[in-house]
């Protein structure tokens, strides 16, 4: 890929979404343009952002889908997880009914499905209401994630009882990591999936939330586009709620109100 055609492609990445891509990415953006290349039957690089240039949107979606990436796991960061069932289960024995959960880069459903795995089993038998939106840049991993399907290989860190309560099996593949697991419905059912840009505030959801986890994205982002994303993350989290990022990551330095609590974890002040 010749050196302007690099930068082009960089320069969209940010403007589009925010994402700050350095000279030791060439080959990553290389290799995943290539896959557009290939798919729209294009010769070179140049004709490619000629594409986007002249896009209506749509092409450039599917730039973004193969630039971004995706990795994630059940239960990962598990420490996040005990602090936001210790801290929904609080209000819930102070007498609050409905809860609802924003996963700001939901990607593939991992994350989410784990949240909503965590809440269905600190709500069990209680009359709660609770909601999970999952919202992520990338078109193609929300429809990943409505779907739910996971092989064995990924679902190795939900307990057993949750698998057989929560996911069945839709095909025995050819070894044990490599069967299929759908999560049901009934767990579905309070998954919410959306496309959004963080690098774009501001967002359209009106909030309150509960809890906030935008985790392993903001590594992507430069100060200005970090400070955007915590104003809304601040703006849509309840008083007393709180926010999660990686544990690579942090708010340090933002103009934010959101105090840090425990490594990687942030309260609104208000009433709790």
């Amino acid at each position: 890929m010749r050196p302007n055609d690099f930068r082009a492609f960089c320069d969209l990445a940010y403007e589009q979404a925010g994402i700050k891509l350095g000279e030791e990415k060439l080959a990553l953006v290389s290799a995943r343009v290539g896959k557009r290349l290939r798919a729209l039957n294009l010769a070179t690089e140049a004709a490619y952002l000629e594409v986007l240039k002249a896009d209506d949107g749509k092409e450039m979606i599917e730039f973004l889908d193969v630039i971004s990436t995706n990795f994630t796991s059940f239960y990962r960061e598990p420490a996040h997880f005990d602090r936001l069932k210790e801290d929904l289960g609080r209000l819930m024995d102070r007498g609050q009914t409905t809860f609802t959960v924003w996963c700001a880069a939901a990607s593939s459903g991992e994350e989410p499905y784990t949240i909503a795995l965590v809440l269905d089993e600190l709500f069990a038998g209680k009359r709660i209401e609770w909601r999970v939106l999952c919202t992520d840049i990338s078109t193609k991993v929300l429809a990943m994630a409505k779907l739910g399907r996971y092989r064995g290989a990924q679902v190795k860190a939900v307990s057993r009882d949750a698998l057989a309560r929560h996911f069945v099996k839709v095909s025995d593949g050819t070894s044990a990591d490599e069967a299929i697991y759908e999560v049901r419905r009934e767990l579905k059912q309070h998954l919410t999936f959306a496309r959004l840009n963080l690098a774009r505030p501001p967002f359209p959801m009106r909030g309150p939330f509960d809890a906030v986890l935008c985790r392993n994205v903001m590594i992507y982002f430069d100060a200005p586009i970090r400070q955007g994303v915590a104003t809304q993350m601040e703006r849509l989290v309840r008083p007393g709620g709180l926010v999660f990022v990686g544990h690579a990551e942090t708010l340090s330095g933002l103009n934010t109100a959101l105090q840090v609590v425990a490594p990687s974890v942030y309260r609104r002040p208000g009433a709790a």
